[in-house]
């Protein structure tokens, strides 16, 4: 199909993103009474899915019960669940009208396509595991926390970079 082979345009000017990202997140204080976040809408999906499987063990965990006596026994109660499909749709699109809307795996040189694969879901599960600890997601702590002057928001965004610059390090050496 030729509406997928498209040539690839370039990356949005990132000035003009980030004040798109502020934007949205000024929409969605406006709107919805609240900021953006990710891992809630996750979690409510995982706390719906084991009350629908288990429910006794969910009715004996308190962080399942939080969510489930929040919302209800439907995840869609959640209005971060439709944010999450609203990223992935938003996501398609654009991939689709920029022209990279293809499969691949981006690496450098240095490493395979698995130890690439076997990374990138190590960092992911990190990421979750951290999201669950510090009761949020980036996009949660930094973006929302950080337009409220949370302390706990600043606190997270400079640990984050502090963090990300440590361990580029440890892998720069598979990108260059």
């Amino acid at each position: 199909m030729k509406l997928f082979q498209r040539a690839a345009k370039m990356y949005s000017n990132p000035f003009l993103a980030g004040v798109g990202l502020g934007l949205t997140l000024l929409a969605a204080f406006v709107i919805m009474g609240q900021g953006l976040g990710a891992s809630g809408g996750y979690t409510s999906l995982v706390s719906s899915a084991v009350d629908l499987v288990a429910p006794q063990h969910a009715q004996n965990n308190g962080m399942y019960m939080a969510y489930l006596d929040n919302f209800g026994r439907s995840p869609l109660n959640d209005w971060v669940v439709f944010e999450i499909f609203g990223i992935l749709i938003g996501g398609f699109i654009s991939g689709l009208l920029s022209g990279r809307l293809k499969s691949e795996v981006v690496k450098g040189p240095r490493i395979s396509t698995g130890g690439r694969l076997i990374l990138a879901f190590c960092g992911g599960v990190l990421m979750g595991f951290a999201a669950k600890i510090a009761r949020g997601c980036t996009s949660g702590l930094a973006l929302t926390g950080g337009a409220l002057l949370s302390a706990g928001g600043w606190v997270f965004m400079i640990s984050l970079f502090i963090g990300a610059f440590a361990m580029a390090y440890f892998v720069r050496r598979q990108w260059i």
